[in-house]
């Protein structure tokens, strides 16, 4: 029984309006002295020109009183509903209890496909904390999106093409070797990189060097092309040791270079629509009706951008997956260059531009600032990771030195920690390490969430074998045991709204709610120690809350340890 649902279909019949207009319309108090839901009839003064609290007074009256309400309330101009608690702890637990995992689960996406662009870091630079973002957001809104009964595709473009290229092969040459990089790898070309930065500040020729190589790429010259498939192999293992710590997967690494060859046909198409226009040498979409600068396909030297690759990427895998939106995640300043490309696949007349969606965030700092790789200036994923890692594995020794599997679960709580601090907050706001709040045990953090799911699995484990036949449903009328019911309730509703929103903070907000609640449950009412059928209710909370737990991080992302 969906019980806003119910009252809504109540009010319909007896107001005379549709089900939609009475679902839009009922809502949950915030003084639960006012019930449970409750419904404003100040909309419908007009209709039947008498004041709301006459008109509140006349649904009560023809409502009468079905098996779930235990009383109708008439308070100024609301209607308030009170469930009967029995009834309402009954429809929500054993719906949980049977579903367990698929709780919140639905076909709402089915036959649709997602196609989400994550992640995307540029070869031959290391995985920084700065990647973080897109390859935490859009992991978990694939996630959320597969839970909802989507087919998602999730692409990691990475930036594997470009000029960068060409100045990357130039200081290989000047102050690279290949002793080196096998030694160091990516450190290593990290290093010739920066190096190339600030050589080219005394000697501006070197740029002109660097995009010289990168024209020999785009013709396939043999020396160019090796090196740039070396560099290439190099920063993969880099980043697939990040990924495997992160527990995030790829369905397609399709980066820049995988368009090259695709790109002529619709730099032709642009011209064939009359799309495209010669400007100083380059070749232009014009976007003055938007108040844009105009979008640049190809460079005075014949070269491609980001632009052209973007647009063939869109085309291709509009063809290739026939996509109900196409998902971009990546930081809040390349609104402009989205807007930009966007409006050149509509000008194409392309109607399904509409379902290419730039997700924005904001930026992550540590208190030494904004992140470069340009001047080295970067803190690296793995070594933040380990040091996420590190800490915990200290407070673990600390709070309980006899855990077992202590390596495993300070792996599970650290990252987790990393992770939950990042979608915590809407991700449009800057995110900003602080070690001492993420891996507190007692704030609104990813280890206060893990240890209210380990505390469940505890009361379980020591409760023993028990079953949930003839659980007398009425014992549980206390308020701490009727707030979780309700928190368990909108789960679901909340998985939707953050598809909806493409905002995972909906998520992990309501399972620190979760949490919350439960901790409140525990203390106030006695598990292992009360009578039997007080007990076998209580117990199936404990079930009930374990499971959509367990479902929310993985959701976002994070392990649920069962002992920490």
């Amino acid at each position: 029984m969906d019980f806003k649902t119910e009252v809504a279909g109540l009010l319909a019949k007896t107001a005379d309006i549709s089900l939609e207009e009475a679902l839009a319309t009922v809502e949950i108090p915030a003084n639960k002295a006012m019930g449970d839901f409750a419904f404003p009839c100040f909309r419908l003064a007009k209709v039947f020109r008498k004041a709301p609290p006459l008109i509140a007074q006349e649904i009560a009256d023809q409502l009468g009183q079905p098996d779930f309400i235990d009383k109708v309330q008439v308070i100024g101009g609301y209607v308030n509903f009170f469930m009967k608690k029995g009834v309402y702890a009954q429809e929500i637990l054993s719906k949980v209890l049977e579903e367990k995992e698929n709780y919140g689960k639905s076909n709402m996406g089915a036959g649709k496909t997602i196609v989400i662009d994550y992640s995307s870091p540029n070869i031959a630079k290391p995985f920084h904390v700065g990647h973080l973002r897109s390859t935490v957001i859009g992991n978990a809104i694939y996630k959320i999106h597969q839970g909802l009964g989507y087919h998602c595709v999730g692409v990691n473009h990475l930036g594997d093409w470009g000029t960068q290229f060409g100045k990357l092969i130039v200081a290989y040459h000047n102050w690279g070797s290949k002793e080196a990089v096998e030694a160091n790898g990516i450190q290593e070309l990290m290093r010739i990189y920066v190096k190339f930065h600030d050589e080219a500040e005394k000697n501006p020729a070197l740029e002109d060097e660097a995009r010289l190589w990168f024209v020999k790429m785009q013709e396939g010259e043999e020396e160019a092309l090796s090196l740039w498939k070396w560099f290439y192999e190099i920063s993969i293992q880099e980043f697939d040791r990040v990924y495997d710590m992160l527990g995030v997967k790829f369905d397609a690494y399709t980066g820049e270079s995988f368009y090259n060859d695709k790109m002529a046909a619709v730099v032709e198409e642009l011209k064939e629509k009359n799309i495209l226009k010669e400007s100083e040498g380059a070749m232009i979409v014009d976007l003055e009706h938007k108040n844009m600068p105009p979008c640049l396909i190809i460079r005075k030297d014949g070269g491609t951008l980001y632009a052209t690759r973007d647009i063939t990427a869109a085309l291709y895998r509009k063809k290739t997956y026939d996509f109900e939106k196409c998902i971009y995640l990546t930081a809040l300043d390349q609104n402009l260059h989205f807007g930009q490309w966007f409006e050149v696949i509509h000008l194409m007349g392309y109607e399904w531009y509409k379902d290419l969606i730039h997700v924005p965030f904001g930026l992550v700092s540590l208190d030494s600032g904004k992140l470069s790789t340009r001047h080295g200036n970067v803190i690296l994923m793995e070594d933040l990771l380990n040091q996420a890692i590190g800490e915990t594995k200290k407070i673990i020794e600390e709070k309980n030195p006899s855990l077992e599997n202590k390596e495993e679960v300070a792996k599970q709580v650290g990252i987790g920690a990393v992770i939950f601090n990042d979608l915590y907050n809407t991700r449009i706001k800057d995110v900003v390490f602080s070690w001492e709040r993420m891996l507190n045990f007692d704030g609104e953090t990813g280890p206060y969430v893990q240890y209210t799911h380990a505390r469940a699995c505890s009361i379980l484990k020591r409760a023993g074998e028990f079953n949930f036949d003839h659980i007398q449903y009425d014992l549980l009328s206390d308020e701490a045991s009727l707030d979780i019911c309700k928190l368990l309730e909108a789960f679901p509703e909340k998985m939707k709204d953050a598809a909806h929103k493409l905002e995972p903070s909906v998520l992990t907000r309501h399972l620190v709610a979760i949490a919350q609640g439960f901790n409140k449950f525990y203390h106030d009412n006695p598990i292992l120690s009360s009578e039997e059928e007080v007990r076998k209710a209580r117990l199936a909370v404990v079930v009930a809350v374990k499971a959509v737990m367990k479902e929310g991080l993985r959701l976002l992302g994070i392990d649920a340890p069962e002992q920490m």
